[in-house]
C-alpha cells in the first residue's frame, strides 16, 4: 500500500472497556451514558446521577459481567472489531481500513483526524450497526461531521435488509443448525431501545423487523418457526417489548423445549451477546425446562467481510 491514502475505510464499532476492572467500566460508561444520543435527559439533572449513583453501583456489576466472556487478547468486541476489520482489508487492498469505536479506544475522533493528517482523499463510514438508528448510527454521523468538514465522505446509515448481509446471517444459521441441531423454534434478540424514542420517530424498530422477515425469508421460515424481541434494557422507563426474557418465558409456556438465539443486530459478539444471552438467557430459559442455543455473531466470517466489503464498494460506486 503506497503512503498516500486515497480510499479510507472506517468500520465504527460501539465501544468496550480496556479492562475488565470496576475502574475501566466507569470510565466507559461514563462516556456511553453521557452521550445525549444515548441518553437525553438534561446534563444538569443527568450528570449529578451518573457520576453519584449510576457509574459507582453499574461500574462493580458490569466488570464482574465483562470478567466471564473477557478473551486471551482482550475485549470480545475489540477483538472481533478488529479482526473483521483485518478481513475487510484483505478484501480491499487498494483500500486503508482502519477499526475505530464511537466510546473507547480506538476513538473514533482521534481516528478521523489522523486520516485527514494523512491526506485522505475519500473517506467511507461504515458503522457496525445493521439497522439504522438515532442513538448509534446517528451519534457517528455527529462526530463524522464535526471532524470531515471538507472532506469528500460516504457514510452507509444502514444494511438492515443488505442482500449480501442477509444471506450471510442466513447461511450462519443454517450452518449452526446443521452442526449443533435445529432448536423448534428461532428467536431473532435486538438490542432494546426506550420506547418514547421510538415513538419520536426513530425508525429502528422496524428496520429490526425488516431484517428478521429478510432473514427469516431467506431461511424459508414460516410465522410459527420464529419471533423478535429485545434485549438489554436499561433503567425503569419502558422499552421496546416484547422484551427477550418475556419472549423466552412465553415460549416455555406455551411448550417450547429447544429454542435457538440470533442477535442480528450484532456485528460482533460482545458482553450483550456472550454474557446477557449465551450465558444469562440460557440459565434462566434452562431454569423453565428448556435449551437455549446461542447462535454466535459473524464476527470476522468470510461471508460477512465479503458482504461489508461489497457493501463498501457500491456505496461509492465500485464494485467489490
Amino acid at each position: 500500500m503506497s503512503d498516500a491514502i486515497d480510499t479510507a475505510l472506517v468500520a465504527v464499532n460501539l465501544g468496550t472497556p480496556e479492562a475488565p476492572t470496576a475502574p475501566a467500566v466507569r470510565r466507559y460508561l461514563a462516556e456511553f451514558l453521557g452521550d445525549p444520543r444515548v441518553v437525553s435527559i438534561p446534563p444538569l439533572l443527568w450528570k449529578p446521577l451518573l457520576h453519584g449513583l449510576i457509574l459507582p453501583l453499574r461500574g462493580p456489576r458490569s466488570a464482574a459481567n465483562y470478567a466471564k466472556v473477557w478473551m486471551d487478547e482482550g475485549s470480545p468486541l475489540l477483538v472481533h472489531t478488529l479482526r473483521l476489520a483485518a478481513a475487510l482489508q484483505q478484501r480491499l487492498p487498494d483500500w486503508h481500513v482502519r477499526p475505530a469505536m464511537r466510546y473507547g479506544t480506538p476513538a473514533l475522533r482521534a481516528t478521523l483526524r489522523e486520516l485527514r493528517a494523512a491526506g485522505a482523499r475519500r473517506l467511507v463510514i461504515l458503522p457496525l450497526y445493521p439497522q439504522y438508528s438515532t442513538t448509534t448510527t446517528a451519534s457517528v454521523a455527529d462526530v463524522v461531521a464535526e471532524e470531515t468538514q471538507g472532506m469528500d465522505v460516504t457514510l452507509i446509515e444502514d444494511y438492515s435488509v443488505d442482500a449480501g448481509w442477509v444471506a450471510a446471517v442466513a447461511d450462519s444459521i443454517r450452518r449452526y443448525r446443521h452442526q449443533h441441531g435445529s432448536g423448534s423454534h428461532l428467536l431473532f434478540s435486538f438490542h432494546g431501545l426506550p420506547q418514547r424514542v421510538a415513538d419520536a420517530g426513530d425508525p429502528y424498530p422496524q428496520r429490526c423487523r425488516d431484517s428478521a422477515h429478510a432473514i427469516a425469508a431467506a431461511l424459508g421460515l414460516d410465522t410459527t418457526q420464529w419471533s423478535l424481541a429485545y434485549q438489554s434494557r436499561f433503567g425503569r422507563e419502558r422499552w421496546l417489548e416484547p422484551s427477550t426474557i418475556q419472549a423466552l418465558d412465553r415460549l416455555a409456556s406455551s411448550g417450547e423445549r429447544q429454542v435457538d438465539v440470533v442477535c442480528p443486530g450484532f456485528a460482533v459478539d460482545c458482553l450483550e451477546t456472550l454474557e446477557e444471552v449465551a450465558l444469562g438467557l440460557a440459565e434462566h430459559f434452562q431454569a423453565k425446562g428448556g435449551r437455549l442455543a446461542y447462535i454466535p455473531c459473524l464476527n470476522d466470517a468470510p461471508t460477512h467481510a465479503d458482504a461489508l466489503a461489497h457493501l463498501a464498494s457500491c456505496a461509492v460506486g465500485r464494485e467489490a
